[in-house]
Protein backbone atom coordinates (compact mmCIF):
# COMPACT_ATOMS: atom_id res chain seq x y z
CA UNK A 1 0.00 0.00 0.00
CA UNK A 2 1.51 3.39 -1.00
CA UNK A 3 1.88 5.99 1.56
CA UNK A 4 -0.97 8.37 0.09
CA UNK A 5 -3.28 5.49 0.35
CA UNK A 6 -2.36 4.37 3.70
CA UNK A 7 -2.47 7.97 4.98
CA UNK A 8 -6.16 7.90 4.01
CA UNK A 9 -6.77 5.10 5.85
CA UNK A 10 -5.05 6.19 8.79
CA UNK A 11 -6.91 9.15 8.51
CA UNK A 12 -10.23 7.10 8.70
CA UNK A 13 -8.76 4.85 11.44
CA UNK A 14 -7.72 7.65 13.50
CA UNK A 15 -11.32 9.60 13.23
CA UNK A 16 -13.51 6.69 14.02
CA UNK A 17 -11.00 5.87 16.85
CA UNK A 18 -11.77 9.33 18.65
CA UNK A 19 -15.54 9.30 17.44
CA UNK A 20 -15.02 6.41 19.91
CA UNK A 21 -13.11 7.36 22.55
CA UNK A 22 -15.22 10.38 23.21
CA UNK A 23 -18.50 8.48 22.94
CA UNK A 24 -17.23 6.55 25.79
CA UNK A 25 -15.74 9.43 27.77
CA UNK A 26 -19.25 11.47 27.47
CA UNK A 27 -21.09 9.20 30.36
CA UNK A 28 -18.35 9.92 32.25
CA UNK A 29 -17.95 13.59 32.04
CA UNK A 30 -21.32 14.05 31.99
CA UNK A 31 -22.00 12.09 35.00
CA UNK A 32 -19.75 14.06 36.43
CA UNK A 33 -20.74 17.51 35.24
CA UNK A 34 -24.09 16.56 36.64
CA UNK A 35 -23.18 15.27 39.85
CA UNK A 36 -20.97 17.81 40.92
CA UNK A 37 -23.62 21.00 39.27
CA UNK A 38 -21.00 22.75 37.41
CA UNK A 39 -24.06 24.64 35.48
CA UNK A 40 -23.44 27.34 33.40
CA UNK A 41 -25.19 30.85 34.59
CA UNK A 42 -26.81 32.32 32.60
CA UNK A 43 -26.78 36.23 32.26
CA UNK A 44 -29.58 38.20 34.27
CA UNK A 45 -32.49 40.08 32.71
CA UNK A 46 -31.21 42.99 33.76
CA UNK A 47 -27.78 42.87 32.07
CA UNK A 48 -29.13 41.01 28.76
CA UNK A 49 -32.98 41.08 28.45
CA UNK A 50 -33.10 39.62 25.03
CA UNK A 51 -30.98 36.75 25.80
CA UNK A 52 -32.04 35.46 29.31
CA UNK A 53 -35.66 35.75 27.15
CA UNK A 54 -34.28 33.07 25.03
CA UNK A 55 -32.24 31.07 27.19
CA UNK A 56 -33.47 31.23 30.50
CA UNK A 57 -34.54 27.30 30.18
CA UNK A 58 -30.80 26.58 30.11
CA UNK A 59 -29.65 27.90 33.22
CA UNK A 60 -28.20 25.46 35.48
CA UNK A 61 -26.46 23.08 31.92
CA UNK A 62 -23.33 21.61 32.53
CA UNK A 63 -20.90 23.34 30.90
CA UNK A 64 -16.95 21.95 30.48
CA UNK A 65 -18.45 19.78 27.69
CA UNK A 66 -15.23 20.55 25.79
CA UNK A 67 -13.46 18.60 27.63
CA UNK A 68 -14.13 15.68 26.10
CA UNK A 69 -12.83 16.82 22.85
CA UNK A 70 -9.09 17.82 24.07
CA UNK A 71 -9.05 14.79 26.22
CA UNK A 72 -9.96 12.52 24.01
CA UNK A 73 -7.77 13.52 21.57
CA UNK A 74 -4.95 14.05 23.80
CA UNK A 75 -5.79 10.51 24.64
CA UNK A 76 -5.90 8.92 21.60
CA UNK A 77 -2.80 10.15 20.55
CA UNK A 78 -0.46 9.65 23.87
CA UNK A 79 -1.37 6.21 24.02
CA UNK A 80 -0.53 5.36 20.12
CA UNK A 81 2.47 7.49 20.07
CA UNK A 82 3.23 5.12 23.42
CA UNK A 83 1.76 1.78 22.28
CA UNK A 84 4.75 2.62 19.18
CA UNK A 85 7.50 3.24 21.18
CA UNK A 86 7.24 0.30 23.82
CA UNK A 87 5.58 -2.59 21.63
CA UNK A 88 7.58 -1.25 18.43
CA UNK A 89 4.51 -3.10 16.69
CA UNK A 90 4.52 -2.37 12.72
CA UNK A 91 0.52 -1.15 13.05
CA UNK A 92 0.72 1.13 16.32
CA UNK A 93 3.76 2.45 14.43
CA UNK A 94 1.78 3.10 11.09
CA UNK A 95 -0.59 5.23 13.22
CA UNK A 96 1.53 7.16 15.19
CA UNK A 97 0.52 10.99 14.04
CA UNK A 98 2.88 12.62 17.23
CA UNK A 99 5.09 14.44 15.32
CA UNK A 100 7.81 17.65 16.35
CA UNK A 101 6.90 19.20 13.12
CA UNK A 102 3.50 19.31 12.60
CA UNK A 103 1.35 18.10 15.77
CA UNK A 104 3.58 18.99 18.74
CA UNK A 105 2.64 22.65 18.21
CA UNK A 106 -1.11 22.55 17.71
CA UNK A 107 -1.70 19.81 20.14
CA UNK A 108 0.26 21.78 22.69
CA UNK A 109 -1.91 25.09 21.85
CA UNK A 110 -5.09 23.07 22.72
CA UNK A 111 -3.96 21.43 25.57
CA UNK A 112 -2.36 24.80 26.90
CA UNK A 113 -5.57 26.86 25.50
CA UNK A 114 -8.03 24.55 27.12
CA UNK A 115 -6.89 24.78 30.47
CA UNK A 116 -6.81 28.21 30.60
CA UNK A 117 -10.48 27.62 29.48
CA UNK A 118 -10.83 24.92 32.34
CA UNK A 119 -9.79 27.51 34.69
CA UNK A 120 -12.48 29.91 33.52
CA UNK A 121 -15.22 27.62 33.04
CA UNK A 122 -14.36 26.57 36.92
CA UNK A 123 -15.03 30.03 38.44
CA UNK A 124 -17.75 30.72 36.50
CA UNK A 125 -19.69 27.86 37.77
CA UNK A 126 -18.04 28.34 41.27
CA UNK A 127 -18.84 32.34 40.84
CA UNK A 128 -15.80 33.36 41.03
CA UNK A 129 -14.12 36.53 39.61
CA UNK A 130 -15.79 39.74 39.29
CA UNK A 131 -19.86 39.52 39.88
CA UNK A 132 -19.29 35.83 39.46
CA UNK A 133 -18.38 35.60 36.21
CA UNK A 134 -15.05 34.31 36.08
CA UNK A 135 -11.93 35.89 34.80
CA UNK A 136 -11.90 39.19 34.03
CA UNK A 137 -11.64 39.61 29.44
CA UNK A 138 -8.66 41.56 29.75
CA UNK A 139 -7.08 38.73 31.64
CA UNK A 140 -8.05 36.06 29.47
CA UNK A 141 -7.04 38.63 26.65
CA UNK A 142 -3.67 38.38 28.49
CA UNK A 143 -3.42 34.78 29.16
CA UNK A 144 -4.39 33.48 25.13
CA UNK A 145 -1.98 36.29 24.31
CA UNK A 146 0.82 34.50 26.00
CA UNK A 147 -0.11 31.45 24.25
CA UNK A 148 -0.05 33.13 21.07
CA UNK A 149 2.92 34.63 21.49
CA UNK A 150 4.58 31.78 22.86
CA UNK A 151 3.52 29.74 19.25
CA UNK A 152 4.45 33.07 17.20
CA UNK A 153 8.25 32.17 18.40
CA UNK A 154 7.85 28.52 17.77
CA UNK A 155 7.30 29.24 14.54
CA UNK A 156 10.04 32.20 13.71
CA UNK A 157 12.99 31.34 16.02
CA UNK A 158 12.68 26.89 15.99
CA UNK A 159 11.03 26.55 12.73
CA UNK A 160 12.54 29.75 11.14
CA UNK A 161 9.34 30.23 9.41
CA UNK A 162 8.48 33.61 8.05
CA UNK A 163 6.59 32.83 4.80
CA UNK A 164 3.14 34.50 3.83
CA UNK A 165 1.36 32.75 0.63
CA UNK A 166 -1.09 34.98 -0.89
CA UNK A 167 -3.46 32.77 -3.01
CA UNK A 168 -3.04 33.68 -6.65
CA UNK A 169 -0.59 36.32 -6.18
CA UNK A 170 3.00 34.59 -4.46
CA UNK A 171 4.57 34.11 -1.58
CA UNK A 172 6.50 36.46 0.56
CA UNK A 173 9.48 36.11 3.72
CA UNK A 174 8.13 39.10 6.02
CA UNK A 175 10.52 38.81 8.51
CA UNK A 176 9.67 39.17 12.08
CA UNK A 177 6.51 40.93 10.94
CA UNK A 178 5.18 37.16 10.97
CA UNK A 179 5.44 37.53 15.02
CA UNK A 180 2.44 40.30 15.17
CA UNK A 181 0.28 38.26 12.05
CA UNK A 182 0.34 35.19 14.13
CA UNK A 183 -0.48 36.55 17.17
CA UNK A 184 -3.58 38.48 15.55
CA UNK A 185 -4.10 35.21 13.92
CA UNK A 186 -4.40 33.47 17.24
CA UNK A 187 -5.94 35.60 19.30
CA UNK A 188 -8.65 36.28 16.92
CA UNK A 189 -10.09 32.54 16.26
CA UNK A 190 -9.87 32.04 19.71
CA UNK A 191 -12.18 34.56 20.60
CA UNK A 192 -14.22 34.52 17.14
CA UNK A 193 -15.14 30.73 18.19
CA UNK A 194 -16.15 31.66 21.99
CA UNK A 195 -18.41 34.09 20.23
CA UNK A 196 -19.72 31.51 17.84
CA UNK A 197 -20.24 28.73 20.71
CA UNK A 198 -24.02 30.18 22.00
CA UNK A 199 -26.57 28.12 20.49
CA UNK A 200 -26.77 24.16 20.88
CA UNK A 201 -24.73 22.82 18.26
CA UNK A 202 -23.43 25.85 16.51
CA UNK A 203 -19.99 25.86 17.15
CA UNK A 204 -19.07 22.41 17.05
CA UNK A 205 -20.76 22.30 13.63
CA UNK A 206 -19.45 24.86 12.17
CA UNK A 207 -15.73 23.64 13.45
CA UNK A 208 -16.23 19.86 11.89
CA UNK A 209 -16.48 21.70 8.20
CA UNK A 210 -13.99 23.93 9.17
CA UNK A 211 -11.29 21.32 10.23
CA UNK A 212 -12.41 19.04 7.34
CA UNK A 213 -11.62 21.94 4.93
CA UNK A 214 -7.72 22.38 6.87
CA UNK A 215 -6.91 18.45 6.91
CA UNK A 216 -8.18 18.34 3.66
CA UNK A 217 -5.47 20.71 2.51
CA UNK A 218 -2.87 19.59 4.77
CA UNK A 219 -3.13 15.94 3.25
CA UNK A 220 -2.80 17.66 -0.04
CA UNK A 221 0.54 19.33 1.15
CA UNK A 222 1.79 15.81 2.44
CA UNK A 223 1.61 16.85 6.02
CA UNK A 224 -0.33 13.59 6.70
CA UNK A 225 0.57 13.73 10.53
CA UNK A 226 -1.35 17.05 10.64
CA UNK A 227 -4.24 15.42 8.38
CA UNK A 228 -4.32 13.20 11.03
CA UNK A 229 -4.41 15.53 13.36
CA UNK A 230 -7.80 17.00 12.35
CA UNK A 231 -9.50 13.79 11.84
CA UNK A 232 -8.97 12.92 15.61
CA UNK A 233 -10.84 16.46 16.40
CA UNK A 234 -13.44 15.80 13.97
CA UNK A 235 -13.84 12.79 15.30
CA UNK A 236 -14.05 13.82 18.99
CA UNK A 237 -16.09 16.96 17.77
CA UNK A 238 -18.92 14.55 16.42
CA UNK A 239 -19.37 12.52 19.20
CA UNK A 240 -19.69 15.35 21.53
CA UNK A 241 -22.10 17.44 18.88
CA UNK A 242 -24.63 14.09 19.39
CA UNK A 243 -25.08 15.53 22.74
CA UNK A 244 -24.63 18.98 21.98
CA UNK A 245 -27.20 19.06 19.93
CA UNK A 246 -31.03 21.28 20.27
CA UNK A 247 -31.59 20.82 23.12
CA UNK A 248 -27.68 20.42 24.55
CA UNK A 249 -27.10 17.67 27.33
CA UNK A 250 -24.17 20.04 28.04
CA UNK A 251 -21.94 22.98 26.74
CA UNK A 252 -18.60 23.53 25.23
CA UNK A 253 -17.26 25.93 27.36
CA UNK A 254 -14.18 28.34 27.05
CA UNK A 255 -12.36 24.84 28.20
CA UNK A 256 -13.43 23.39 24.26
CA UNK A 257 -14.23 26.72 22.14
CA UNK A 258 -11.02 28.54 23.19
CA UNK A 259 -9.05 25.64 22.74
CA UNK A 260 -10.31 24.50 19.46
CA UNK A 261 -10.15 28.77 17.92
CA UNK A 262 -6.56 28.28 18.89
CA UNK A 263 -5.84 25.19 17.72
CA UNK A 264 -7.80 26.25 14.27
CA UNK A 265 -5.19 29.34 13.81
CA UNK A 266 -2.19 26.75 14.55
CA UNK A 267 -3.00 24.96 11.57
CA UNK A 268 -4.34 27.60 9.27
CA UNK A 269 -0.74 29.10 9.82
CA UNK A 270 0.90 25.79 9.46
CA UNK A 271 -0.33 24.96 6.41
CA UNK A 272 0.34 28.82 5.38
CA UNK A 273 -2.92 29.27 4.33
CA UNK A 274 -4.08 32.22 6.49
CA UNK A 275 -5.87 34.59 3.78
CA UNK A 276 -7.89 31.16 3.24
CA UNK A 277 -8.90 31.15 6.86
CA UNK A 278 -11.53 34.28 6.99
CA UNK A 279 -13.06 31.90 4.00
CA UNK A 280 -13.11 28.96 5.32
CA UNK A 281 -14.59 30.31 8.65
CA UNK A 282 -16.57 32.77 7.32
CA UNK A 283 -19.34 32.14 10.42
CA UNK A 284 -16.61 32.52 12.64
CA UNK A 285 -15.81 36.38 11.21
CA UNK A 286 -19.68 37.29 10.48
CA UNK A 287 -19.70 36.56 14.49
CA UNK A 288 -16.73 38.81 15.58
CA UNK A 289 -17.56 41.30 13.13
CA UNK A 290 -21.26 41.53 14.56
CA UNK A 291 -20.04 41.91 18.00
CA UNK A 292 -17.16 44.83 17.39
CA UNK A 293 -19.67 46.80 15.53
CA UNK A 294 -21.99 46.20 18.23
CA UNK A 295 -19.81 47.39 20.37
CA UNK A 296 -18.41 50.51 18.25
CA UNK A 297 -21.75 51.43 17.65
CA UNK A 298 -23.14 51.60 21.40
CA UNK A 299 -19.45 53.37 22.23
CA UNK A 300 -19.46 56.04 19.25
CA UNK A 301 -22.85 55.70 18.42
CA UNK A 302 -24.65 55.22 21.63
CA UNK A 303 -26.76 53.19 19.67
CA UNK A 304 -27.35 49.37 18.74
CA UNK A 305 -26.85 47.67 15.07
CA UNK A 306 -27.86 44.73 15.81
CA UNK A 307 -30.98 43.37 18.46
CA UNK A 308 -28.62 41.51 20.08
CA UNK A 309 -25.17 40.22 19.74
CA UNK A 310 -23.24 38.25 18.40
CA UNK A 311 -25.40 37.70 15.03
CA UNK A 312 -27.12 34.33 15.94
CA UNK A 313 -28.97 36.08 18.92
CA UNK A 314 -30.22 38.68 16.80
CA UNK A 315 -31.29 36.45 14.84
CA UNK A 316 -32.79 34.64 17.98
CA UNK A 317 -34.64 38.20 18.60
CA UNK A 318 -36.14 38.38 14.81
CA UNK A 319 -38.07 35.07 15.82
CA UNK A 320 -35.61 32.67 14.09
CA UNK A 321 -35.97 29.37 16.13
CA UNK A 322 -32.76 27.90 17.28
CA UNK A 323 -32.44 25.07 15.29
CA UNK A 324 -33.12 26.78 12.15
CA UNK A 325 -30.02 29.59 13.03
CA UNK A 326 -28.10 26.57 13.69
CA UNK A 327 -28.58 24.69 10.57
CA UNK A 328 -28.40 27.45 8.62
CA UNK A 329 -25.14 28.07 9.60
CA UNK A 330 -23.71 24.84 9.20
CA UNK A 331 -24.89 25.06 5.72
CA UNK A 332 -23.26 28.35 4.98
CA UNK A 333 -20.07 27.07 6.92
CA UNK A 334 -19.91 23.78 4.40
CA UNK A 335 -20.50 25.74 1.65
CA UNK A 336 -17.50 28.63 2.30
CA UNK A 337 -15.43 25.42 3.70
CA UNK A 338 -15.69 24.02 -0.15
CA UNK A 339 -15.07 27.37 -1.39
CA UNK A 340 -11.80 27.63 0.92
CA UNK A 341 -10.57 23.85 -0.56
CA UNK A 342 -11.26 24.75 -3.94
CA UNK A 343 -9.56 27.89 -3.95
CA UNK A 344 -6.56 26.01 -2.64
CA UNK A 345 -6.64 23.68 -5.22
CA UNK A 346 -7.10 26.33 -8.18
CA UNK A 347 -4.12 27.87 -6.39
CA UNK A 348 -2.14 25.05 -6.40
CA UNK A 349 -2.39 24.26 -10.03
CA UNK A 350 -1.94 27.51 -11.12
Amino acid sequence: MDIITWSAVKIFVITALAFSGAGILTPLVTHFLYKYKLGKAIRSADSAPIYYEHHKQKSGTPTMGGIIIWASVLILILVIYYLALLTKFDLFIDLNFFSRAQTLLPLGALIAAALVGLVDDIFNVRKIGPNGGGLRVRHKLMLYSAIALIGAWWFYFKLDWDLLHVPFVGSWQIGWWYIPIFFFIIVATSFSVNETDGLDGLAAGVLVTNFLAFGAIAFMQGKYDLATFCGAIIGALLAFLWFNIPPARFFMGDTGSMALGVTLGVIAMLTNTLFLLPIISIVLVIESLSVIIQVLSKKLRHRKVFLSAPWHHHLEAKGWTEAKIVMRLWVISSVFSLIGFIIYILDKNV
